[in-house]
């Protein structure tokens, strides 16, 4: 509800901005428009803390987790860690239009980003299939991601615990070396949720520091929020509106749908069987966004230029498209502005390598 709310009173102020458009002199210099009627000039969402269950032992967890991240050896042919499809240079997203799993062989979406991963509520995947972050996990370690083999993963578990290096740290976070799949999984979801991106130009410039952002990302906000209606799918302070919702949400804006519907990827819809969810994904986080091409859960857009266009045009025509998904009419300069805001997203930390023993 507090996120609704959130979206509520944003396009509350931009529908304040509708009532006083800017001048053709104002559009035609990029002028902003006068404080009163700016998004940007308002009181902005921040990014909540993560609320965790106590659990004296998640330190250690996070610390085996770690390792466990960046190791090859879970993976069925010993080639793929988590690591391999979620790395810093691609944003700790998929470097690949469609991730490359085990074996080389390629899968049929692209690995999402994992920057404040732990955000999401019951709905991991794209698809939001995975009802935890432990279930999402398991499901690519065993699938074809990793490809240790669903039936195998207890197997998989024993074989790392044999692994000398490990016996301390599992004993450190179990109390003993001999573990399942089960406990490996909890360990990495532990660390996993310690990937967060909090300090982005917009969160301080939201906490109150008025210079992190400069006038041309600050005229982006009001385009963000107000003419472009990006907030439908990408509310701050999450930059998705689907993080942070039980259940998530889901929206069809067309992508992948341009071809033989047969072949169309159903998405949302293999898992509610949904006629209405028919081709629709859950909205990435644009935090880090600038950093994290190709786009889409196709990876089929290789530019944010070309995403943002897309996106302000309308999205691609189907039978099941988004009703929200409208041609935004920006011009040249507020699609510059949009592209500067959205550079104001970028994550400032990285993931750091642990040593695998």
């Amino acid at each position: 509800m507090k996120l609704i709310g959130c979206v509520l009173a944003i396009a509350a102020l931009a529908g304040c901005k509708k009532k006083q458009p800017a001048t053709d002199e104002q559009q035609a210099d990029n002028v902003a428009p006068p404080p009163a009627t700016r998004v940007s000039q308002q009181p902005l969402p921040q990014l909540p803390k993560l609320e965790l269950p106590d659990n004296p032992k998640r330190a250690q967890l996070v610390a085996l987790g770690h390792v466990l991240f960046f190791d090859k050896r879970l993976s069925g042919g010993n080639d793929r860690a988590c690591y391999s499809c979620h790395q810093n240079e691609d944003g700790t997203g998929g470097h690949d239009p469609l991730a490359i799993g085990s074996g080389d062989k390629p899968m049929p979406r692209h690995a999402p980003t994992l920057w404040n991963v732990g955000y999401w509520k019951n709905a991991g995947y794209w698809d939001g299939r995975a009802p935890t972050l432990e279930e999402n996990i398991k499901g690519a370690w065993g699938g074809p991601n990793m490809n240790a083999g669903k039936d195998k993963l207890d197997a998989k578990a024993a074989e790392i615990a044999k692994v000398p290096g490990y016996k301390q740290l599992l004993t450190d976070a179990f109390g003993r070396a001999d573990v399942k799949a089960d406990q490996l999984a909890s360990a990495i979801a532990e660390y996993m949720r310690t990937l967060t991106c909090t300090d982005t130009a917009y969160d301080k410039y939201a906490a109150g520091d008025k210079t992190a952002l400069g006038a041309e990302q600050q005229r982006g906000l009001d385009v963000f929020a107000g003419k472009g209606q990006c907030i439908v799918c990408h509310a701050p302070p999450f930059f998705s509106t689907a993080m942070g919702v039980d259940g998530g949400i889901y929206f069809n804006v067309g992508i992948g749908t341009d071809g033989p519907e047969d072949k169309v990827d159903v998405g949302r819809m293999k898992v509610t069987n949904k006629p209405e969810d028919w081709a629709a994904f859950k909205p990435p986080s644009l935090r880090d966004v600038t950093r994290s091409p190709p786009y889409f859960h196709n990876g089929s857009v290789a530019k944010l230029e070309d995403a943002v266009k897309l996106m302000s045009s309308g999205g691609i025509k189907n039978k099941n498209l988004n009703p929200a998904l409208a041609d935004r009419h920006l011009s040249d300069g507020e699609r510059a502005d949009l592209m500067a805001f959205l550079g104001a997203l970028a994550c400032p930390g990285k993931l750091e390598a642990a040593k695998v023993p």
